[in-house]
């Protein structure tokens, strides 16, 4: 989880304190980065009190101290920030030393989401889908989705293809699934690695690619996708012993430099 804001480092050495706390952490001086972050979230700064909460969540800086960290996120969260109602909510789902509270989680996740902050539109589509908290709403939760996605959060890319593999609020296109699946899988995203292997496997939505299909199977594997599993048999015993080896050096291969 990406605990600590980001902002645009400028060329010329900056004042802002918010911006020297940052770059302090990003050297992995946290314990200044503390003591920078704290004198602005007493006098009520929103994004330093989401800051504060993740160096007592993560104990980046000072003692790990799960309550402090709760308190400083439920601060920037009530004024606000939707990266510390983000945070905030994925406190109160993870259960990390507080009692859970999955509809608190689940509201601050909205009012993330309709600030525009993508990690929290990717959460609460999730959340549209399993149902445990809020009600199933496929409908919404694709939505989310897709404001997820083009933001660039793959694992919502990879949610969208599965919407459009079962036909989860939308008529199903195996097609527009895998095109989904393409982009996660070239993002990064395991699950979305493993489905697209799944497709060229057996055709589904794209070409039949049997040493395409190991790729991606093996990529997702090694991402830890239980996902790929189940087709990883039938895609070792369609290949010959050179289609395996290529497919397995095309696999170790880094993403960028072998995409396909």
């Amino acid at each position: 989880m990406a605990w600590l804001d980001r902002f645009r480092r400028r060329p010329a050495p900056s004042t802002d304190p918010m911006e020297l706390a940052l770059g302090a952490a990003e050297v992995g001086d946290h314990a200044a980065a503390f003591a920078l972050w704290e004198p602005l979230a007493l006098a009520g700064v929103a994004r330093a009190q989401n800051n504060l909460g993740a160096c007592f969540a993560e104990g980046l800086g000072v003692k790990r101290n799960p309550a402090l960290a709760l308190k400083w996120l439920t601060l920037s969260a009530e004024a606000g920030d939707p990266v510390g109602q983000r945070n905030c909510a994925a406190f109160h789902f993870r259960r990390d030393g507080i009692e859970a509270d999955f509809i608190r989680a689940a509201a601050l996740y909205r009012q993330a989401a309709e600030q525009g902050d993508a990690p929290a539109q990717d959460m609460l589509s999730w959340m549209l889908l399993e149902g445990d908290v809020i009600p199933v709403d496929p409908i919404e939760a694709r939505h989310w989705a897709r404001l997820a996605a083009d933001a660039g959060v793959a694992s919502a890319m990879t949610r969208l293809g599965m919407l459009y593999h079962n036909a989860l609020g939308v008529e199903r296109n195996p097609t527009e699934a895998a095109i989904w699946w393409s982009k996660a899988a070239r993002h990064g995203d395991a699950d979305g690695q493993a489905m697209l292997g799944a497709a060229h496997l057996l055709g589904n939505g794209v070409a039949k690619d049997g040493v395409g299909a190991l790729v991606w199977l093996l990529r997702a594997q090694a991402g830890g996708s239980a996902l790929a599993q189940p087709f990883l048999p039938a895609a070792r015993a369609g290949l010959d012993p050179s289609e395996f080896e290529l497919a397995a050096q095309r696999a170790a291969a880094p993403l960028t430099d072998n995409p396909s």
